[in-house]
C-alpha cells in the first residue's frame, strides 16, 4: 500500500527542502538538537518553515527539551507537528499536545517485539508514535544513525496508535520495509544523504517514488 506520510527529516538547507517538496514528501523535519549534525538554529528554521508553509507539513524534532525551549521555537517557527525523540514521559507529551494545539509525535526506540508495546503508555497523550531503531547506549544521538529495525518484529503487532516506520530506511529498501511491516507512514534522514547531514536530491526523489508505489 502506498505511503500516506513520507517524511524527510533533518532538512537544513533551502535546496534540500526544495528537493523534498518536488519529490512529493508530505512532511519535512527540522531538528532542534545541538548534538545532531542536522541541527538548525531558530532563525534558520524560521526561513525554512516559511518556505515550506502550506506546501508540506513542518515537523519540529526535539530531544528531552525544556518546555521553554519549545515555546521559544514555536514563537518564531511555524510548526505543524512537534516530534519528541528523547525520554519524554506520557505526561510531558500530553501537556505539550494540549498547550500547543498541534499534533505531537512520540518517537520510540525499538529492537524487539516487546519494545513495540511501549506505545500503549502514550495512548491519549501522543497523536502518533514513530518507531526508530534503538540507539546503542553509548550514542549521543537518539535517531538518524542509519541503524535498521528488524522488520520481522512487526508481524502480527497490534498497533494502538497511528505509527510511522523509521530506522535505516533507504530508497532501496523502503518498499520492502513497507511490505513486511504494513507501514503506510515512513521517515528517513541518513538514508537520503550523500554525507553526514547533507541531503542528496536524487536519493530524496528515489525514496519518495519508492514509498509512493510500495
Amino acid at each position: 500500500m502506498p505511503a500516506n506520510v513520507i517524511k524527510i527529516c533533518g532538512i537544513n538547507t533551502p535546496l534540500a527542502l526544495d528537493a523534498a517538496m518536488r519529490a512529493g514528501a508530505t512532511h519535512i523535519g527540522l531538528v532542534f538538537f545541538d548534538k545532531s549534525p542536522r541541527n538548525v538554529e531558530i532563525e534558520q528554521a524560521r526561513a525554512l518553515a516559511a518556505q515550506a508553509c502550506g506546501l508540506v507539513k513542518v515537523v519540529g524534532l526535539f530531544v528531552d527539551p525544556a518546555s521553554a525551549f519549545i515555546e521559544a521555537v514555536r514563537d518564531s517557527v511555524h510548526l505543524d507537528v512537534i516530534q519528541l525523540h528523547g525520554n519524554e514521559t506520557p505526561e510531558f507529551v500530553s501537556r505539550n499536545r494540549m498547550r500547543h494545539g498541534i499534533e505531537v509525535w512520540k518517537a520510540l526506540g525499538v529492537k524487539t517485539k516487546a519494545d513495540l508495546a511501549s506505545a500503549k503508555d502514550y495512548v491519549g497523550a501522543a497523536s502518533r508514535v514513530l518507531y526508530d531503531a534503538k540507539s546503542p547506549a553509548e550514542s549521543d544521538l537518539p535517531g538518524g544513525t542509519g541503524l535498521q529495525i528488524d522488520w520481522s518484529i512487526f508481524a502480527g503487532a497490534d498497533h494502538v496508535l497511528p505509527w510511522v516506520l523509521a530506522g535505516g530506511l533507504t530508497p532501496d529498501n523502503v518498499a520492502e520495509a513497507m511490505r513486511l511491516t504494513s507501514a503506510t507512514s515512513v521517515d528517513v534522514s541518513s538514508g537520503v544523504e550523500s554525507a553526514l547531514g547533507v541531503k542528496d536530491e536524487d536519493k530524496i526523489a528515489a525514496f519518495c517514488a519508492a514509498a509512493r508505489v510500495a
